[in-house]
C-alpha cells in the first residue's frame, strides 16, 4: 500500500514545490533581462540567492525575539499590531535582506553599474521570498501558492526594487567621494522598504482592509515596473 501512495506524495510535493518557485523565478528572469549595460554572472546572481534565503533565517530568529520582547512590554493591541509589523517584521526583514546584500555585493567588481544595485536586491528578495514560500506551501497546501503568487512574492519583489534604487544610488555617491550622500541613500535603502513592508502587512492583516489592500498592493506594483524601467533605461556605468 505504501509503495503505492508513494508516487502520488511526490508528485502532489512536486507541484508545491514547483508552486512556491517558479514565481520567483520568473521575477529574476525579468529583472536580469532589464539588465541593458552588463550582465551579471550566474556565481553572483545564485550567491545573492543564497544570502536571500540566509537573510530570512536571520529574520525569523529577529522576529522571534523582538516580537517576543514586545508582547511583555505592549498591552495595547492596536498599538501592538502597528508596533510588530513596521517595527518588528518590516526591519528584521528588510534589515536582513540588507545585511546579506552589502555583505555579499558591496566590494565586489562586478557592481560596476547603477541598476546592478536593482538586480542585487530583488535577487536578495526574491530568495528571501523563494524559502518563505517554500515553508507556507508546504505547511498550507496549493492554496497559499496561489495567494503568495500574486500578493507575497511580487511584493517581496517590489520592496527590493526600492531597495535596490537607494543601493545603486548610495553606491554611485560612493565611488565619486560623496560618503555623507551615500550615507544617506543607505539608510533610504532600509528605511523605504521597512515602512512599504510595515504598510503592507498591517493592511493585509486588518479586518476593513481588503479593498485598501488591493489598492495598495495595486500601486505599489505600478510604482516599481515603472521605477524598474526608469533605472535601467537611465542606467550608468558608476
Amino acid at each position: 500500500m505504501f509503495y503505492f501512495i508513494l508516487p502520488t506524495l511526490m508528485t502532489y510535493n512536486f507541484i508545491l514545490m514547483a508552486a512556491a518557485v517558479i514565481p520567483a523565478l520568473f521575477l529574476m528572469v525579468k529583472v536580469y533581462q532589464s539588465d541593458r549595460l552588463e550582465k551579471e554572472s550566474p556565481a553572483m546572481l545564485l550567491s545573492l540567492v543564497k544570502a536571500g534565503i540566509f537573510s530570512s533565517l536571520i529574520a525569523l530568529v529577529s522576529e522571534r525575539v523582538f516580537s517576543g520582547l514586545l508582547s511583555l512590554a505592549v498591552r495595547d493591541a492596536h498599538l501592538y499590531q502597528i508596533l510588530l509589523y513596521f517595527v518588528v517584521v518590516a526591519f528584521s526583514e528588510e534589515g536582513a535582506k540588507y545585511f546579506m546584500l552589502r555583505r555579499n555585493s558591496w566590494t565586489s567588481p562586478e557592481f560596476n553599474c547603477q541598476y546592478d544595485g536593482v538586480v542585487y536586491a530583488v535577487f536578495i528578495s526574491l530568495g528571501f521570498a523563494l524559502w518563505e514560500n517554500l515553508s507556507y506551501v508546504m505547511q498550507y497546501g496549493f492554496s497559499a501558492a496561489v495567494v503568495r503568487a500574486v500578493t507575497a512574492i511580487p511584493g517581496h519583489t517590489c520592496f527590493g526594487v526600492f531597495m535596490g534604487v537607494f543601493y545603486g544610488l548610495a553606491k554611485h555617491h560612493a565611488v565619486r567621494g560623496r560618503s555623507e550622500n551615500a550615507g544617506r541613500c543607505s539608510v533610504l535603502a532600509v528605511l523605504v522598504p521597512a515602512l512599504l513592508h510595515g504598510a503592507y502587512d498591517y493592511i493585509a492583516t486588518t479586518q476593513s482592509g481588503n479593498l485598501a489592500f488591493i489598492v495598495f498592493i495595486a500601486l505599489l506594483f505600478f510604482a516599481s515596473y515603472h521605477l524598474t524601467a526608469k533605472v535601467s533605461r537611465e542606467d550608468r556605468y558608476l
